[in-house]
């Protein structure tokens, strides 16, 4: 059992669907899959973008005024073994901006909506 700060049914809860990255266009981050960061309650979720993919492990973080879901991820970057670390902070009801970065590697900001 985990004894992890856990915030059900809080506002980053659900599927949401990247729709612009900094770093990559997106014929690449939509090329297997509509690219997406899915969150559950538990604040566990899973994610694609391009060849990009893997598990995330979250909380929510206060930071002075705004809150954010903070997350670190493990997964892989074109079948090699990769992880990370990223957050998601709304910008509407519907609507988010956030960070994912490769250890070592790429750190790229996104926007995303939420999925019906």
């Amino acid at each position: 059992m985990s004894l992890k700060n856990v915030t059900p049914n809080h506002p980053f809860v659900g599927t949401w669907h990247i729709y612009d990255m900094e770093l990559w266009d997106e014929e690449y981050f939509n090329m297997e899959t509509q690219a997406y960061i899915e969150i559950a309650p538990n604040n566990l979720g899973d994610f694609q973008f391009g060849l990009v993919s893997g598990s995330l492990d979250g909380e929510i973080e206060r930071i002075a005024d705004v809150e954010r879901f903070s997350f670190t991820w493990q997964g892989q970057d074109e079948m090699d073994e990769a992880n990370g670390d990223g957050w998601l902070q709304l910008t509407s009801d519907n609507e988010a901006f956030g960070s994912f970065s490769l250890h070592y590697g790429d750190s790229s900001g996104f926007k995303a909506i939420r999925a019906e």
